[in-house]
């Protein structure tokens, strides 16, 4: 039975939906698989405390709380993992029924959709651990759905302008319950699977990009994310190292 998405709270307008979301868990408000949906998000976040904009009614703004039972604080990036590939598939399958090119959907390590290279979609999670393990986990989904006119400098783009034409946020929410449901169900069921299928969605994986390494312009080739949320790059020189977030970051 799904459990995602069974308990939805509705909101009008919320300052994040992550951080209600967090203030529910802590008071014991909310349930493994609650779902917080916000019409309007006011200060929306994204990595590295962005701001993460989402058009009021036509933008899924979304929360997810999850509640593991003695997840392993070390495998918590296994979470990112499984929520990318979540919003991913959603996204494929809405470019693949509107006959595009599902190939251009892909994961921009850390959790990140791209179509070719717009950004559809952000994810944020925050955890809380307990000792060696992960107590609850709050899963961010900001996804443009119906959006347009976004300015250029934010190489975004939406699910209207992609497909050609409205999606409608309720059904678009419909899908990412069932497909985040269905992932956190492989999480437990064969973790290296999900892992397989991150790598494979992974955005420039097998050629060189550019990143900013300590705030240095730094070139690599991304190759895969190890259990910890490292990126595994090769070097230019040819030097294959591992690199987390506090360091390297891809140039925008």
């Amino acid at each position: 039975m799904s459990i995602i998405g069974k308990e939805l709270v509705r909101l009008a307008s919320v300052d994040s939906t992550n951080n209600y979301a967090a203030r529910g868990v802590s008071e014991g408000r909310f349930g493994h698989g609650t779902v917080i949906l916000a019409n309007e998000q006011t200060q929306g976040r994204g990595q590295w405390s962005r701001q993460w904009l989402t058009a009021p009614g036509l933008d899924l703004a979304m929360s997810v709380v999850l509640l593991p039972e003695r997840f392993p604080a070390m495998m918590q990036f296994t979470l990112a993992k499984a929520a990318a590939l979540a919003v991913h598939d959603v996204v494929a399958e809405l470019l693949r029924a509107a006959g595009k090119n599902v190939a251009e959907v892909r994961i921009k390590w850390p959790n990140d959709i791209l179509v070719g290279r717009s950004k559809v979609s952000g994810i944020l999670i925050e955890n809380e651990l307990q000792g060696s393990f992960v107590a609850s986990s709050v899963v961010g989904i900001g996804l443009n759905v119906d959006s347009r006119g976004m300015e250029s400098d934010l190489a975004a783009t939406s699910l209207r302008q992609e497909c050609g034409r409205a999606m409608g946020v309720e059904p678009v929410l419909d899908m990412m319950c069932k497909r985040l449901e269905w992932w956190w169900q492989k999480v437990y069921a064969d973790d290296g699977a999900v892992s397989s299928a991150y790598t494979e969605r992974l955005w420039a994986k097998g050629r060189f990009a550019d990143f900013t390494l300590d705030g240095n312009d730094f070139r690599a080739r991304p190759l895969d994310v190890d259990a910890s949320g490292r990126l595994i790059v090769e070097e230019e020189e040819g030097a294959v190292r591992a690199y987390g977030l506090e360091r390297l970051r891809f140039k925008r």
